[in-house]
């Protein structure tokens, strides 16, 4: 995602290449990024993760891969079908559970993001192919996490619920990628009404006059309570992972948590452009300073920490997580200059397949037993993967500054 984004911001096409053969890489033997290298390991995150990749090729218009290759649209169709077939009704009522696998830690466990992600996806394919299934199955998505109360009454988005005492407990933590899931989801959803716009500008969106948009308030609301509950992620209005980075005890996953969050806000101000300023300003401004401030350190004085309230102070951290949400937080800063996602009648033009991935998905030999989760597994489940690994080569762009 994050060398898609640099693209899209930049139009330096020199990674082009490599973030297709990636992501094309890891897509499956049933174009599902279910994929044999992965596949014990991987949960509903991890997949989602992929398949947003994927997606925000298609809606970029990113180009697409060679003949004969599925579409980046199609790649992220197969993620939501095997997804909606998950769709759990043995407990809660519904949701997915984290982890695909019984016999991987988490698998009674059902989280914020593993089905952030699915209303993030079915949103986006909604507002991409105007098809009312994603809608429908978004709607189910959102209306479920509220009543389990995964997404509070006052929009603030906790870790996730335990399935084997039906979800009447809820894990509190709150994790900035959580957040941004669900902020991105609902901007999609109020930005549904399909857009033909002869323009480049955000400033086109921000003329009352000219906005051929028509409000749904059910999502504007949902929209405004996530900008509403931001704060809790910002500390002198600088991002902060505020679970783990005061302790400074963020594993490899959360150290790249900020990355995503950066990304969706960005993402909202420009299809919700209501928010453009209060996102802009308030946060993703200040957050971006900070984070220039820490790319500090190393040999050259270029590598990037992860503690953005620290300025300037280096704070000795390094790695793909801490490169990436820099990056991501910079670029950010571009969004205005740039139109909102393509959609397959604005120009979109990445092809629909929307049977993909129906072929595979949950043919895995089940084992018995279930490890017990620890509080430390509950937060993020390994998304740090190839695609990851690409933010490094981008960053050399962005560290001098």
């Amino acid at each position: 995602m994050s060398l898609v984004d640099y693209w899209y911001y930049t139009g330096d096409t020199q990674y082009n290449a490599i973030t297709t053969t990636a992501i094309q890489f890891q897509r499956g033997d049933d174009n599902d990024f279910m994929t044999t290298n992965q596949t014990k390991d991987e949960g509903n995150d991890d997949q989602s993760f992929w398949g947003f990749a994927a997606m925000e090729a298609a809606e970029l218009n990113f180009p697409e891969p060679p003949s004969g290759s599925p579409s980046w649209l199609a790649l992220a169709q197969g993620v939501f079908n095997v997804q909606a077939e998950r769709w759990d009704t043995t407990s809660c009522a519904g949701g997915l559970k984290w982890q695909i696998y019984p016999f991987n830690a988490g698998y009674n466990y059902k989280n914020g993001i593993s089905n952030g992600c699915f209303f993030n996806m079915a949103s986006r394919l909604y507002r991409y192919t105007g098809n009312q299934t994603y809608a429908d199955w978004a709607v189910k998505m959102y209306d479920w996490s509220a009543r389990v109360g995964i997404v509070s009454d006052s929009y603030q988005v906790f870790d996730g619920t335990d399935d084997t005492e039906n979800c009447t407990s809820m894990n509190h933590e709150q994790w900035t990628y959580n957040a941004g899931v669900f902020l991105y989801g609902a901007a999609m959803m109020w930005n549904k009404v399909r857009l033909n716009i002869p323009t480049t500008s955000l400033h086109f969106f921000l003329t009352p006059s000219s906005n051929p948009q028509t409000s749904d308030p059910i999502w504007k609301t949902r929209v405004d309570g996530f900008v509403a509950g931001l704060p809790v992620f910002f500390k002198n209005s600088v991002m902060y992972e505020a679970e783990c980075e005061p302790t400074s005890n963020c594993n490899n996953d959360q150290q790249s948590f900020k990355a995503y969050l950066s990304r969706w806000m960005a993402g909202t101000a420009l299809l919700a452009p209501w928010t453009y300023d209060t996102i802009m300003n308030t946060y993703l401004i200040p957050s971006a300073k900070g984070a220039a401030a820490q790319c500090s350190g190393g040999a050259g004085g270029t590598t990037c920490g992860m503690h953005w309230t620290a300025g300037a102070t280096y704070d000795g951290m390094y790695g793909p997580g801490e490169q990436m949400a820099a990056m991501q937080v910079l670029g950010a800063l571009l969004v205005g200059q740039k139109r909102a996602p393509y959609t397959a009648v604005t120009g979109g033009t990445s092809k629909s397949d929307p049977t993909a991935g129906t072929g595979g998905g949950t043919s895995l030999t089940k084992a018995q037993g279930i490890q017990t989760i620890s509080g430390g597994d509950r937060a993020g489940a390994g998304v740090l993967t190839a695609v990851i690994m690409l933010a490094f080569v981008g960053m050399a762009v962005w560290t001098g500054i």
